[in-house]
This record gives C-alpha cells, structure tokens and sequence, in this order.
C-alpha cells in the first residue's frame, strides 16, 4: 500500500512539473514572439524616417502620442510630430538619417497578468547630417527611449524619450601607409595661412603638425594626403617640389585653410 502510494505521488509530481513546464515554456513563446514582433515594427519605423516616408510615418504613432526631447521640447499629438518631421528634417536641403547601436538595444514587455498590453524599447544611436551640396557626416549621439502599445491590432509609440544629447565620437576609417623617407621630407618646414601657421616635422612613419605650442601627429593616407586619427581632418600637400608647396587643410572634406610653405 506505502508502495503505491509513493508511486502515485511521483507520477502527479511528475504530472505537475511537465504541466508547469509546458506553461513556462509557453508563455516565453509567447513573449519571444512580442519582442520579435516590436522589433520588426521599431525597424519599419526607422526605415520610414531615414528614407523620409512622410506618407507613412504616422502610422508608428498613437493619436496622442508624446515626444520630450532634452533640446527641443515637448511635442504632443501624431499631426504636430508628423508636420515637423516633414518641415524640419525632410527637405530638399536637409536630413537626418538614424543608426542604432544594436549592442545597446533592449526590450521590456509590459503586461496586465499574463497578457502583453505594450513594451518599453530602449538605447543609442548616431544620427547622420546631409546638407545638400556636402558629404554625410556623423553628428551627433543620443539615448533614446519608446513606449510601444498594441493598439487596433498593430504595435505603435505612444510616448518617445530623446535625451542626453551629445557629439557624436569621431570614428576613424582611413587606414596609414608607408611613405618613402625622400618624399617626407619635401614637406616639412613652416607654413602660414590667413589664420594660422604651422609647423611640420618628421617622425618614423608619419609626420608632426606642431600648431601654436601642441603637437598633433598626421599619418599618410596616400603619399600626399595626411589624416588625424582623432577627428575628420585631412591635410594634402600640392605641388612637385618645395618652390610653391601648399598645405590644403580640409575638415569633413571641405576646405578650411590653405597654407603656404615659407621656408
């Protein structure tokens, strides 16, 4: 009879937690699945933004959707955010594209017991500027944070956190090459610009910008164009010989300062 009933307790014991189990695993289905879904609809939206689908964009918000933004203010209502989407970022002379760091992105479900109402979507991206007539250049770096509910069968933001606003990092790209002693040395000597002066000296492999008392290090992208490694600036040297050398100093590839070679 003890045997029996040991046995009975095992089995409903063994019952309950395949039962349990099979519930938990259900329910992180079904929170897999919303996370998902949020996702996809977070990078409908952002395709929207960046290809400036203003025909669309209103679709991702709620009626009464709030925006705060740590410059610009708080913006209410999916009209008013829509009409300065199209006024201030989607001209012919402007825009503003979005990349998010994907390491930094995060997804909290909101639930009324076990039942998905919304969920929060948090991290960082860099925003792009395009000014027509010049190069994309890397702007600025911000936190964000999206409140998602499901509202009419579909995933939109109702309320949008913009903060902690700062410049973005400067990511290098450009990659050092050796140059022939020789060659290096047709470029050093002082320059003067309308602005400033500049003094050039060589290292092993590189040369040294010395401006009013600091020291920067260029490298050589080609034999005639230099980089900084820490910001967007570049600095070509025209000409065959030392007789009318110039330095051309360009900052996300735009001139800034032409500079001739004095002695």
């Amino acid at each position: 009879m003890n045997t029996i009933t040991t046995k009975g307790a095992k089995l409903v014991f063994s019952s309950l937690f395949i039962f349990f189990w099979a519930i938990n695993l259900f329910a992180q289905n079904i929170d897999s699945q919303s996370i998902k879904s949020v996702l996809s609809r977070d990078s409908l939206f952002w395709l929207a933004y960046n290809t400036c689908d203003t025909a669309t964009i209103g679709d991702f918000y709620t009626d009464d959707v709030e925006f705060y933004h740590d410059k610009n203010g708080l913006s209410k209502g999916r009209d008013n955010i829509v009409s300065s989407f199209k006024k201030n970022l989607c001209s012919d002379d402007f825009r503003l594209r979005r990349e998010a760091l994907d390491s930094t992105i995060h997804v909290f479900l909101l639930k009324n017991q076990d039942s998905v109402y919304g969920a929060i979507l948090n991290g960082e991206h860099y925003f792009y500027v395009w000014e027509k007539g010049k190069k994309e250049r890397l702007d600025g770096w911000a936190k964000f944070t999206h409140t998602w509910i499901q509202q009419n069968g579909k995933w939109q933001m109702t309320r949008i956190l913009s903060y902690d606003h700062k410049p973005a990092p400067y990511l290098n790209k450009r990659k050092a090459v050796k140059v022939p002693t020789k060659i290096l040395d047709t470029y050093l000597g002082q320059y003067n610009g309308p602005s400033t002066s500049v003094l050039i000296k060589r290292g092993n492999q590189n040369l040294i910008q010395i401006v009013n008392g600091k020291k920067f290090t260029i490298y050589p992208e080609t034999a005639t164009l230099f980089f900084l490694k820490e910001h967007d600036l570049t600095f070509e040297f025209l000409g065959k010989n030392k007789a009318g050398r110039k330095m051309v100093v360009r900052q996300n590839d735009e001139i800034v300062e032409e500079l001739t070679l004095i002695k």
